[in-house]
């Protein structure tokens, strides 16, 4: 009985990794389910088994990553470090995502996140979720009076994921090498760019002066 409950579950990780690559490769609206069949090695009709439509296979490839981002979030912001190490810590996970598997994420970015009318709008929820999330770092340094008070905790968090969507793009539509170093260098550009204008004159001369 376990070996069967097992086998099921590798059968349906199976179509949900087949369609990662699909989705990327020929974009979700331009490919159909005999595609991720085909990809996955397995029958037409098992993909029906496990996933209705190919839009279910894509709300669920998007709500597990999302959630996995959300969980990280939200360790991260249980930590006791200041509010710019914190938002590192973000931009590390969310730029790691992507350096560590490149199709998933371009799937998430181009045809959920910026899907408006479509995905996009059906997890509308999930995504105010992190902006949230990222608002209640920013919100936290704003009351200490690490950052400016006169820039709202939700504008900040917007701008602050917008500029990781927008660097995970570039690397999607070959914009910017792929390289270690450029990850690396990534993560501390946006977090400097972003903190740099949110921090108060007091707070950027401790900085700079540690």
């Amino acid at each position: 009985m376990a070996a069967a409950r097992h086998a099921a579950v590798d059968k349906r990780r199976l179509i949900l990794d087949a369609a990662i690559h699909v989705f990327a490769r020929q974009g979700f609206h331009a490919c159909r389910v005999s595609d991720v069949a085909d990809e996955a090695g397995v029958a037409y009709g098992l993909v029906y088994h496990y996933f209705k439509s190919k839009e279910e296979i894509l709300d669920t490839l998007f709500t597990e990553r999302w959630q996995l981002m959300l969980d990280a979030i939200e360790e991260i912001d249980s930590r006791d470090l200041p509010a710019r190490e914190k938002l590192y810590g973000v931009a590390s996970f969310i730029i790691d995502s992507y350096r560590h598997e490149p199709d998933l994420m371009k799937v998430i970015i181009v045809e959920v996140t910026r899907a408006a009318n479509s995905f996009g709008r059906q997890h509308l929820g999930e995504i105010d979720e992190a902006y949230g999330m990222i608002a209640d770092i920013v919100e936290a340094a704003r009351t200490d009076g690490y950052f400016k008070s006169d820039i709202s905790a939700q504008f900040a968090a917007m701008c602050f994921y917008g500029a990781i969507e927008q660097l995970l793009s570039a690397w999607i539509f070959n914009i910017l090498p792929e390289t270690d170093d450029e990850f690396e260098r990534a993560k501390s550009l946006v977090v400097e760019t972003i903190c740099g204008g949110l921090e108060a004159a007091s707070a950027g001369a401790s900085a700079m002066s540690g």
